[in-house]
């Protein structure tokens, strides 16, 4: 197996890949060639089948592939010239190499969610919280081998709870320093606020947006989850309701970044400054990860618009 991370250019690749992409395109002289994602569970790769013959055979995406290629560098960016392809078959590959794993354990995270839900002193949150992620073996299964995102940071099996929990820490550091911080609503709701990602994105290895998700987003998914759980719940103050689900809604900050509305409570604020901490840091930690063993600079990050330096000296 050749890892997508170990490739070098100029370097021949005959090997297995997940094609999770796949169009028909035209040059600017009109002539038809294939693009592609390809990915292992070091992560994706851009390919370019520029000759249609019959070298190419058919497949789909979503497919395992059997390619023969060339790395090559363009526009700074590692990428595959691609030469032949064929569908894999079944034994000619480990579903396991295809599949990017946390490496926290999932069993502790767990441990340390259900701790945060003992701690809540609220009976109701206590209670809708126990029948989520206690009590919901589908929602608690889905948990733990969810992705928290399709790209962007976390987008790896175990990432949705490596998340989850790094923001609830967040939260539960913060919660203390401030005056006026319900607690209770507050972790809850880090608990709670990418819960709906387990519908709106795919098992792996697809890892994408399903149709619900395409349709209603994460958001408002977690929004009505909450309703609904909050409704089995004898005597759930519709206050405390409309004070979750507001975190909730307004957990990406801004207008511009999906929220519907703007953090309005101290705990809403808290909870979408944690988030986007943690989001933007592990990108960080995965660029450096990424980049060049040797170099100082690890290269241009696209999403968070700036040049990322390791801290060498």
């Amino acid at each position: 197996m050749r890892y997508i991370e170990d490739f070098k250019e100029g370097e021949n690749i005959v090997a297995h890949y997940l094609c999770k992409k796949k169009d028909v395109m035209k040059t600017k002289s009109g002539k038809n060639y294939m693009s592609m994602i390809l990915a292992d569970r070091t992560g994706t790769a851009v390919a370019k089948a520029w000759t249609l013959n019959n070298d190419i055979q058919s497949f789909d995406a979503g497919d395992f592939i059997k390619i023969e290629a060339t790395v090559v560098t363009y526009l700074d960016e590692m990428q595959l010239n691609v030469r032949k392809i064929r569908k894999s078959q079944t034994g000619e590959y480990l579903p396991a190499d295809y599949i990017p794993t946390t490496d926290q354990d999932v069993g502790a995270i767990y441990a340390a969610v259900c701790g945060l839900i003992d701690s809540l002193e609220n009976p109701h949150l206590k209670e809708m919280m126990t029948n989520i992620f206690v009590d919901d073996k589908e929602i608690s299964g889905a948990f733990l081998r969810h992705s928290a995102a399709k790209n962007m940071h976390h987008s790896y099996m175990g990432g949705l709870c490596e998340h989850t929990l790094n923001v609830a820490q967040i939260c539960e550091f913060l919660a203390p320093r401030y005056k006026f911080v319900n607690r209770d609503v507050l972790i809850s709701a880090a608990l709670l606020h990418d819960i709906g990602k387990i519908y709106e994105l795919s098992d792996f290895p697809e890892n994408d947006y399903t149709d619900t998700g395409q349709l209603l987003g994460h958001i408002t998914i977690t929004s009505e989850l909450i309703a609904a759980r909050a409704a089995a719940v004898s005597g759930f103050p519709p206050v405390l309701k409309n004070l979750l689900q507001h975190c909730i809604l307004s957990h990406h900050g801004r207008h511009e970044y999906g929220s519907p509305i703007l953090p309005k409570t101290i705990e809403a604020m808290i909870l979408s400054y944690a988030d986007i901490t943690d989001a933007h840091i592990k990108m960080f930690e995965e660029a450096l990860e990424k980049g060049p063993a040797q170099a100082d600079w690890a290269g241009y990050n696209r999403v968070l618009a700036r040049d990322i330096r390791k801290s060498n000296f």
